[in-house]
């Protein structure tokens, strides 16, 4: 019977609609974010339009919504060389794995969630991993995330849940899940103010919202988004 949870919130549509969802099952939510010196450094704007507009658009989890947190962990960029953190063209690399991939973010990103949600006593760590619709991240599996709940839970000794409602489904079916819980006001909230694309592109508005269209990130929103549309029609 968990009542409060910690959102991993980027300012995208995962995060986003994983953020609405803990808001229509806990009592007490909060957010945390991180600046690591990623290109869509934009994205880091997008976090406070959008804890904005859901406080404004949603008042029936405006009082559930408490603090945000933005930590700086810049330290990735220098530990890693990624299409993220450095001005370098997206491909793929030998390994298998495309140039997106910072080594050991989500790992980080997750032990931070840990500490301040056992300083702040938050029960749940919320975020929006998927293996379904995703880039092949090692850091993003269903194994991983287990992995890191046990290590959290022994590592504190308090026990942690670690959520992933997007784990096994694509991004049609997470567009299905956002109107599902706030309707067309959500769908017109993640097309307008969330942010996906990694070039950090907002001069260009399509359907499923603002990017430049062709970067990794884009293309499997815009994907989603055809997919959803075409199922909603």
């Amino acid at each position: 019977m968990h009542t409060t949870a910690l959102v991993l919130f980027s300012g995208g549509q995962d995060s986003t609609t994983c953020l609405a969802e803990a808001l229509a099952k806990y009592e007490r939510v909060e957010t945390i974010g991180f600046d690591y010196g990623q290109r869509h450094r934009v994205e880091l704007e997008a976090r406070t339009t959008v804890l904005a507009h859901l406080r404004a658009r949603f008042p029936h989890w405006a009082p559930r919504l408490g603090e945000d947190h933005l930590l700086s962990v810049d330290v990735l960029g220098q530990v890693s060389s990624s299409s993220l953190t450095q001005d370098i063209a997206f491909e793929m690399q030998a390994n298998g794995l495309p140039n997106t991939f910072v080594p050991g973010r989500n790992l980080l990103f997750l032990t931070l969630a840990g500490a301040l949600a056992y300083r702040r006593g938050l029960e749940v760590i919320v975020t929006g991993v998927c293996e379904t619709d995703f880039s092949g991240y090692p850091d993003c599996r269903d194994d991983t995330m287990k992995a890191m709940q046990l290590a959290l839970s022994l590592g504190m000794d308090r026990r942690f849940l670690i959520e992933t409602p997007l784990m096994w489904i694509d991004k049609a079916a997470t567009w299905a899940m956002a109107h599902r819980l706030g309707g067309e006001p959500l769908i017109e909230l993640i097309v307008e103010d969330t942010h996906t694309c990694y070039l950090g592109d907002r001069t260009q508005r399509h359907a499923w919202g603002y990017g430049c269209g062709s970067c990794p990130a884009c293309e499997l929103r815009a994907r989603g988004w055809e997919r959803y549309a075409a199922s909603s029609r």
